[in-house]
């Protein structure tokens, strides 16, 4: 990802479902002006959501994705349906491509009533209407035609007005800060640290403090001590990877800020309180529960890897307990059901948009699972959370 790119995460998602040979992906391949998804006569050519972040006027930044066919048959069928329904989690905007000849169907209701349950603003786009002559009467209802490109337009201004509001105008740092402010990044590199770049999170709070004027420094954890010293003025804030969580305290004068990236993104993607309210189920865990660590990224796992090696480790040794169960998802995977976990702990979602991160909440809280993330559990593990939280008064008060 480019520095001068906009995040996936942080682009309006919009959606494209539909039975199979509505023109779904032809509609798709018409707003975009692009050949993005393939488009055959055969049922089911969209075997599976194809995503693609592209600038589309006038909107600006978004991810366009193209999904299954909604009645898609058979075993592998049915997986299919289950991929589109999965989309609707990280979907800002849905349009519904319907058939103009056929009309709605039971299946298309089905979608609607989904749309309406989870509060996503929706398009229905009756394709092929240059082969029907037929009107329609809601607000959220357009004609267009992929073949003859009537209407593509006019679809693009109707998504343009749903997406009015869909911004997330919160800031990761900058509003904590003033300008000229200096605020110390520590990035450790070690053997999990990718090669020649700085990982997501840190590459969107830099830019977030700069864009207020606030001075950037960055070092490792090990030239931390070194890179204070060196400074004539006091820094506001230190943040960190949380990995490097209890020497950054160590070496971190009290009367300095300190928190982590983690935690940061815990606030700006998600629910930083109910992180805060759940971290203490780590002290209430017991033999045989099962504890789920989730990530919205797919990365090669290496030696040290902080969901695999390092997390568990780390709960391990603050329990005392050797009977605990742990499970692992990434990516867009997410349990159906989470009845069995006892405490999920999840990154800090700098691939996942706002709206899949706090689906995933949710999705706990209605079951009654404990749910915490890496940066806020690692701080608590290592005594030193209400010290990461002062960033966060009101939160902080928690503990």
């Amino acid at each position: 990802m480019s520095l001068n790119s906009t995040p996936s995460a942080d682009r309006l998602h919009i959606s494209f479902f539909g039975k199979r040979n509505a023109g779904k992906s032809s509609i798709v391949n018409a707003v975009t002006g692009q050949d993005l998804a393939i488009v055959s006569e055969t049922l089911g050519t969209t075997t599976d959501p194809v995503s693609k972040a592209m600038e589309l006027l006038p909107l600006g930044p978004v991810v366009i994705i193209d999904t299954p066919g909604i009645d898609d048959e058979g075993d592998l069928g049915e997986l299919r349906i289950k991929k589109s329904y999965q989309v609707l989690n990280k979907t800002d905007i849905a349009v519904l491509t319907v058939a103009a000849d056929k009309g709605i169907s039971v299946e298309d209701e089905k979608l609607i009533k989904k749309f309406k349950d989870k509060n996503i603003p929706y398009i229905v786009a009756y394709n092929k209407s240059d082969l029907k002559n037929i009107s329609v009467t809601g607000e959220n209802e357009i004609l267009v035609s992929a073949k003859t490109g009537e209407n593509i337009f006019e679809l693009k201004e109707l998504i343009g007005k749903l997406s009015k509001g869909q911004e997330n105008n919160k800031h990761i740092v900058s509003d904590m800060l003033k300008e000229n402010d200096i605020v110390v990044l520590v990035v450790p590199i070690d053997a999990a640290a990718p090669k020649g770049r700085l990982i997501l999170p840190q590459q969107q709070t830099l830019r977030d403090i700069l864009d207020c004027h606030a001075i950037s420094v960055v070092t490792q954890d090990t030239e931390l001590t070194t890179t204070l010293n060196s400074l004539s003025k006091k820094p506001k804030l230190v943040i960190t990877d949380s990995q490097a969580f209890a020497r950054v305290s160590k070496d971190t004068p009290k009367d300095i800020l300190l928190t982590s990236f983690s935690i940061l993104f815990a606030n700006y993607k998600g629910n930083l309180r109910l992180a805060v309210e759940g971290v203490r189920t780590l002290s209430e865990l017991k033999d045989g529960d099962t504890i789920l660590i989730s990530e919205g990224c797919t990365h090669h796992r290496q030696c040290g890897d902080i969901g695999t090696q390092k997390l568990p480790a780390l709960i391990k040794k603050f329990t005392g307990l050797s009977g605990l169960n742990f499970e692992w998802t990434s990516g867009t995977e997410f349990p159906d059901s989470l009845k069995k976990y006892r405490l999920i702990l999840h990154c800090g979602g700098c691939m996942l948009n706002e709206r899949e991160m706090k689906y995933r909440l949710k999705c706990a809280g209605d079951e009654g699972v404990s749910i915490t993330n890496y940066g806020t559990a690692i701080a608590y593990m290592n005594g030193i959370l209400k010290r990461s939280l002062e960033i966060f008064p009101d939160i902080a008060e928690l503990i």
